[in-house]
């Protein structure tokens, strides 16, 4: 049983989760200029985790019947049933209040901001019904840790964090459009909508500049808020894994798609270790 709830929560993909804790750690860092204090990088990278995993509890439910027709997914232990609705809802609200219990020991205003979050993310597995472009709804979900640690650290939400979260929804569009190549005929047939069907035959292109607008965004915000000199490497470092991705993408392959997106923690580790020697240089 502990094993299907390891699987359950992604606990062998590891990428999934770092996804969202780099941009939450880089804006931890730009709302404390420079390092936030052990507390509060515990608070926001155990409950990254935790909540990741909530979503994937919640997503594996929201999508079981889906699921058991698309190759990649057929054998998920709530779809395949081996682990019941009720388990599988029982570990991600567990998870959830565990997440919540370290929200509790920030302030007022995050504690806040993270019922909306978590309504973002319930959310989340049901726009892929009826939303053209579900990869924004997960971009918002995926970003919500930005706000999050302002509001932590700040004690209020300023333009900053808006401007990064919109930057990091580009990033999220990114690379969640590598993901649904990887299951676009799958998705075609059962009538799923996602970006890469939404987009067609400028799938790449629409990766591509996603990552571009993603860049530029994180630019305006970043060049006057740490060493430029620093950022800037950190910047073009990202651009050319962006180019690599959009280069192992063009064939569409399954293959090559799904190894552009779980490639892509690299690029965020990338961008918050830029960030974080920025001020270490100060």
């Amino acid at each position: 049983m502990g094993a299907l709830y390891l699987q359950l929560i992604r606990w062998n993909r590891p990428a999934g989760w770092l996804l969202l804790l780099w941009p939450t750690l880089s804006a931890l860092w730009l709302a404390s200029n420079g390092f936030p204090g052990w507390h509060l990088l515990l608070v926001f990278t155990l409950g990254t985790f935790l909540m990741r995993s909530a979503g994937c509890c919640i997503n594996d439910v929201a999508d079981r019947e889906f699921d058991r027709h698309v190759k990649r997914t057929a054998q998920r232990p709530v779809t395949s049933g081996a682990l019941s609705v009720k388990e599988a809802l029982g570990l991600g609200a567990l998870l959830a209040l565990l997440a919540f219990g370290l929200v509790l020991s920030t302030n007022a205003v995050t504690i806040g901001w993270s019922f909306v979050a978590l309504a973002v993310t319930l959310a989340y597995p049901y726009a892929k019904r009826y939303v053209s472009m579900p990869q924004a709804v997960l971009g918002v979900a995926f970003s919500f840790g930005i706000p999050m640690a302002f509001a932590a650290v700040q004690s209020r939400v300023p333009a900053l964090a808006w401007l990064m979260l919109l930057g990091n929804l580009f990033w999220v569009i990114a690379y969640d459009t590598e993901y649904a190549m990887v299951d676009r005929d799958d998705d075609l047939k059962i009538g799923m909508k996602t970006s890469a069907i939404t987009l067609g035959r400028f799938d790449v292109a629409g990766v591509l500049l996603s990552y571009l607008i993603y860049l530029s965004i994180w630019a305006v915000a970043l060049i006057n808020r740490a060493q430029p000199a620093i950022v800037l490497i950190a910047l073009g470092l990202a651009g050319l894994q962006a180019l690599w991705h959009g280069w192992l993408i063009r064939k569409r392959q399954r293959d090559d798609c799904f190894k552009a997106f779980r490639l892509n923690h690299w690029l965020g580790l990338t961008m918050f270790a830029g960030i974080a020697l920025s001020y270490l240089g100060r």
